[in-house]
């Protein structure tokens, strides 16, 4: 068979000959050669010194026939020549194709690309699959980027309200609390975020949305609190001392453990409750829409943490470990702050007659006795026996995040 001939006209390299050159060596098998035939005055030293940086073998056949053309004899290298001489591939481009352990050598590359030799050495702390992967976290990311929501127009914030003074303010010290342990929910998966091997990608990406969502938490709570207010309520030394060992966990999965887990998922709890008894439908918004982005954040600690417990045997020791160390860090303070709790009695209540704070007092411990349930739940779905997660829940801080 006669060798296939390609003839650039006058296309220097330095106009982007390379590239029909490249797709004619692609159309022929390993060890194949192309006859390439071009006028341009610097077409034979081009072509050579392209050649052994891609790992082609080259031959130069004189002067063409034709015109005074240069001719050459291009033989078509192995993949592992020239350039690209120890390459390796980044894993395969789906979910399903992730390696456990994905090397520092790859640094940036996406998954599924050629690596070539020498790139810069990226390492990250979060580079073992069993550490931070979830089958569950491309689907959790899809509907995480779909149900992104703008507070601008999502809030109906010119909708009517006319709650007595005294709820308004239960309202603005409820949304003060809610703010400041946002600010620690965006704070901990921030700290995360850079660690993650870009191999995991859907992870990564999925921790930057939720970093996202708090972002968005943070701005409708302080923006509800000052709707009708010129100051927002108060934040306690205590209520800030249970969100310090939150940011302040040095251990992803113990920090998702603590912080989606237990924490946004008793929070979710709460957010119902906001919404189920608040006297404005821009209330209502604000802890309906958060509510639903919160349940995304605790569906991904459940099932990384779940994968990460089937893989490690010791994992659920060092997740009650980090329950029992954080209640004995908060042992001597005062927990749920005084003003937050008579704050969610009266938005129960609703008025101050006896009657009604009497119901608002029962929903508060109601919502008490729920949260805990739901605690214990999420425990046995990482593997915690009954009595273990009872336990456990009842180590949880007061201040329910």
């Amino acid at each position: 068979m006669s060798a296939l001939e390609l003839d650039l006209g006058d296309l220097g390299f330095d106009e982007g000959a390379h590239l029909l050159v490249k797709r004619a060596l692609a159309g022929v098998a390993i060890g194949a050669e192309v006859v390439v035939r071009g006028g341009a005055s610097s077409l034979a030293i081009d072509l050579e010194t392209w050649c052994r940086a891609q790992g082609h073998g080259w031959a130069a056949a004189g002067a063409g026939a034709r015109d005074g053309a240069h001719v050459a004899s291009v033989r078509r290298g192995r993949a592992e020549a020239g350039r690209w001489h120890g390459a390796t591939r980044a894993g395969g481009i789906t979910p399903a194709a992730i390696v456990d352990h994905p090397p520092a050598s790859w640094g940036l590359a996406p998954r599924g690309a050629t690596v070539e030799a020498g790139v810069a050495v990226h390492d990250f702390a979060l580079a073992e699959r069993r550490l931070v992967w979830a089958d569950e976290a491309p689907r959790l990311y899809a509907q995480a980027a779909a149900a992104q929501w703008d507070p601008a127009t999502a809030i109906p914030w010119d909708a009517p309200a006319d709650q007595p003074a005294e709820v308004e303010d239960a309202i603005v010290q409820l949304m003060t609390y809610l703010v400041e342990n946002e600010t620690a929910a965006l704070l901990v998966p921030a700290r995360f975020l850079g660690q993650v091997h870009p191999h995991f990608r859907e992870v990564m990406q999925l921790l930057a949305i939720q970093v996202a969502d708090e972002a968005r938490h943070v701005e409708v709570f302080a923006r509800r609190a000052a709707l009708r207010r010129d100051a927002l309520g108060l934040s306690t030394a205590g209520g800030q001392a249970s969100l310090a060992t939150l940011v302040r966990e040095p251990d992803f999965a113990l920090a998702s453990f603590l912080l989606s887990v237990l924490g946004e998922g008793t929070f979710l709890s709460l957010l119902w409750f906001i919404r189920d008894h608040a006297p404005d439908l821009a209330t209502r918004e604000v802890a309906r829409l958060a509510a639903q982005d919160e349940a995304r954040h605790v569906a991904f600690g459940l099932a990384h943490l779940s994968r990460h417990a089937g893989e490690d045997a010791h994992l659920r020791a060092r997740l009650a470990f980090a329950v029992e160390r954080r209640h004995a860090t908060l042992a001597a303070t005062a927990g749920l702050n005084e003003e937050v709790f008579d704050a969610l009695v009266l938005l129960a209540a609703g008025g101050w007659e006896p009657a009604a704070i009497r119901r608002g007092h029962a929903a508060v411990r109601a919502l008490q006795r729920e949260m805990d349930a739901g605690r214990r739940q999420r425990l046995g779905r990482l593997g915690f026996t009954a009595g273990e997660a009872e336990a456990l829940s009842a180590l949880h801080t007061r201040n329910f995040m």
